[in-house]
Formats: C-alpha cells, sequence, structure tokens
C-alpha cells in the first residue's frame, strides 16, 4: 500500500530497515498503519486506528514501554516547542546512540531541526528531500533538560477567582487564556446550575473548565483525545486542591452508556493546518446519548462555524446565551 501523506511518501522512498522502529508521533497514513515497527503517539485515535490494525501503538505517557527499539522516526509538529519536548523525552527514554530520523513538511518548520539539535549537542545530516519534505538523521545521546522542564504554569484571572493551570506545547491554549473559553466561562454561571451533578468536560485541553467546574462543586469528568491534554487536566486539578476524573476518550469512545446532567465544550476545529470538523460533529451528534433528560449541552465555537445546523438536528432547538461576533457560546437541552 503506498504511503498518502507527503512525509510518508518521503519515508516510503528510503533504503532504510524500519523493522521495530518506533514511529513517533505519526500523521494518520495507511502506509504506516500497515507496515513495520510501532506508534508512540499522544493522539488516543491515533494509537486506535494502529491497534484496529493489529499493530503495536503507545503513549508516551504509558507506566511501562516495550523494549527500545532498533531506531525512531520523529514526525516534526507544527508546534516547535512540542517537537523540542519530543526530543528530550526520546533522549530520556531511548539508550544513548540509537539512531533517529526527524521529517517533516518544510513549511511545517523542519529545517529549525538543525538548530534545536545543535543546541542540544546532538549532531544532524540531511538524508533526503522531496514533496516539500525533508529528511534528517542524528543519534540520540544524554542531554541535561529533562522533558519535565516543557512543562510550565500560569495565573488565569477570572471574574470568580484566579485558576493555576498547567500548560504544554501540545495542549490548546499553551501559556494563555482562549478568547473563546473566557467567554464560556462569562456565560457558564447563568447557564448551569450549582446543583447540576455529574458534568462532562469534553476536549479538556489544560483543564480549565474541569477546574472551574470541581470549584463550583460540580462532579467532573474531563475527556480529551490528547494524553498532553489528560496529563494538563490532572496537573490543574492538583495545582488547585481540586478533585476530578481526567481520562483519554476519543469523543465519547471511553464513557460507554455514561449520561451527564450537562456537556461543555470548547471543541476543535483542526487538525494540524487543516479544518476537522468530525470531533465537533460527534460530539453535538451524539450529545443526547449521553445526556440525561433535561440535560444540557453548552459549547463555545468561532462564529463562523456551521454548528447551528447540527444542533437544530440534534436537538431540534438550541439558543445562543453570548455572542461577541468572535465567538459564540450555545445550549441546547434534551427534551
Amino acid at each position: 500500500m503506498s504511503a498518502e501523506t507527503p512525509v510518508c511518501q518521503l519515508l516510503e522512498r528510503q533504503a532504510a530497515d524500519y523493522r521495530g522502529w518506533w514511529w513517533v508521533s505519526p500523521p494518520r497514513d495507511a502506509w504506516l498503519e500497515t507496515g513495520e515497527g510501532a506508534a508512540v503517539s499522544a493522539d488516543l485515535a491515533v494509537r486506535e486506528a494502529w491497534r484496529a490494525q493489529g499493530r503495536p501503538a503507545h503513549s508516551p505517557f504509558a507506566a511501562r514501554l516495550p523494549e527500545a527499539p532498533p531506531g525512531a522516526v520523529l514526525f516534526w509538529p507544527k508546534s516547535h516547542a512540542l517537537g523540542e519536548w519530543w526530543l528530550l523525552w526520546l533522549c530520556a527514554t531511548l539508550p544513548a546512540g540509537t539512531p533517529l530520523q526527524l521529517v517533516g513538511e518544510n513549511q511545517g518548520g523542519i529545517k529549525r531541526v538543525l538548530k534545536v539539535l545543535a543546541a542540544l549537542g546532538l549532531g544532524c545530516r540531511k538524508v533526503d528531500s522531496a514533496r516539500r519534505c525533508s529528511l534528517f538523521a542524528t543519534r540520540l545521546a544524554a542531554v541535561d533538560l529533562s522533558p519535565e522542564a516543557v512543562w510550565t504554569t500560569f495565573d488565569a484571572d477570572l471574574e470568580d477567582g484566579r485558576l493555576t493551570l498547567a500548560s504544554h506545547p501540545g495542549v490548546f491554549g499553551h501559556n494563555k487564556l482562549d478568547a473563546g473559553t473566557r467567554l464560556l466561562l462569562e456565560a457558564l454561571p447563568g447557564a448551569l446550575r450549582a446543583d447540576a451533578g455529574d458534568v462532562l468536560d469534553l476536549g479538556c485541553g489544560d483543564g480549565i473548565l474541569a477546574a472551574w467546574l470541581a470549584r463550583r462543586g460540580h462532579d467532573v469528568t474531563a475527556v480529551d483525545v490528547s494524553a498532553f491534554a489528560v496529563a494538563a487536566t490532572r496537573r490543574t486539578l492538583a495545582a488547585n486542591g481540586l478533585a476530578g476524573e481526567a481520562i483519554e476518550s476519543d469523543v465519547y469512545s471511553a464513557l460507554g452508556g455514561r449520561r451527564f446532567a450537562a456537556i461543555v465544550s470548547n471543541p476543535p476545529f483542526h487538525q494540524e493546518r487543516a479544518i476537522d470538523y468530525g470531533p465537533a460533529a460527534r460530539l453535538i451528534g451524539e450529545a443526547p446519548e449521553h445526556l440525561e433528560r433535561g440535560g444540557q449541552l453548552i459549547l463555545v465555537a468561532n462564529a463562523f462555524l456551521p454548528y447551528a445546523e447540527r444542533l437544530e438536528r440534534a436537538f431540534g432547538g438550541f439558543e445562543i446565551l453570548a455572542d461577541d461576533r468572535r465567538f459564540r457560546v450555545y445550549r441546547a437541552v434534551k427534551r
């Protein structure tokens, strides 16, 4: 099966023997998912796609990882800080001298890895380029920095007090409070009763919604497809002395038949640089199955996104709680 993504088309033409290698932070690609080696990804949807093909796939936060591979390929992300975390994690996880290849699209900044590797004291050579992508090679070595150093915290000043948020470059809104989330938080007190009961924070990111809900006394379950987001939410809850459950879930996949009094969300609509309505469509379309009767879905979205039609189809109606022309806060109730 031929590769579909440009980066994998570049890798497919290499003479390297990738048997047993780790594919780190890989894209969805049929050639990869039916080939050799194992995936290491913070994206649960990617890991589940590999496992559906009978292929091994691991989270970087797994309690135990398999035996060290003969080599690894790191797919350089658009966030260079996230790429640096992956490099530090690989240096801390795999033996010194392990071959590492780094691949990415030129417009995604792959050529900046030369400076990143030099700053870590790692040599580098260019292996190949094609399809507007580049492939570099190095060997891992012990470095002075720990991947823990990439984690940061910042304070969010809200109308009802301050929250301390854990932040990671792999999580939406890194080191800042998103304007859409702030609008949602301003609308929630008038929309969500203090005795609303179990509340689901879907797409929890750095955990600000989960922490705000927990501080108001709600029983909170927070889910995200990203292991980085789940780890950040757990850290945010702990930093504020709050209780809540944070688990990996591809939208509702890990929740079974659980139902909630309310679902709150600032859903993503990007996958790397491409617009992807898939997660938000599932969030809205399947929400009634996960709400108690009278339960409500409250979400914020960019004003231009076509969510009104989806809410109408799923719930038979909705209302707009807030609109600042950039973002809208919607509420729909299960009848």
